[in-house]
């Protein structure tokens, strides 16, 4: 198979020969071997390991999509970290990505909350 990361604004990684991907999702893990069925499914911040050869390797990943289509499968987040030292991707995942989700929570409460502000006075100067 194929494994290419993808991040907003550049491809993170790009990996041929990969014979198994186990990602996080709400549901629980899931593994992805070279012959199962196309899918797609929400991924939660956590790691991704995938075998290339005789190496496993780790990636500490935000929240995104996985996509599986024949041989390719192409994982789109925000964020993502590469490591060999499993305890610390798991340590990063958990200061960064989970951190980042709660600002971005805040910033979203507050732009609901000038948006909700700007609507009040237009329909106030709209109404004289």
């Amino acid at each position: 198979m194929q494994l290419k990361v993808l991040l907003p604004f550049q491809v993170f990684l790009e990996v041929d020969g990969v014979t198994k991907v186990t990602v996080e999702t709400r549901a629980g893990s899931f593994g992805l071997l070279p012959h199962r069925l196309d899918c797609v499914t929400p991924l939660d911040p956590g790691i991704l390991s995938y075998c290339a050869g005789a190496q496993e390797c780790f990636l500490a990943l935000d929240q995104g999509i996985l996509v599986k289509t024949g041989p390719e499968v192409v994982v789109s987040v925000r964020h993502a970290l590469a490591g060999a030292d499993l305890g610390q991707l798991r340590k990063a995942v958990e200061e960064n990505f989970l951190k980042l989700d709660d600002q971005e929570k805040t910033a979203r409460s507050l732009m609901a909350k000038l948006e909700g502000g700007f609507v009040q006075r237009f329909v106030q100067f709209h109404g004289r």
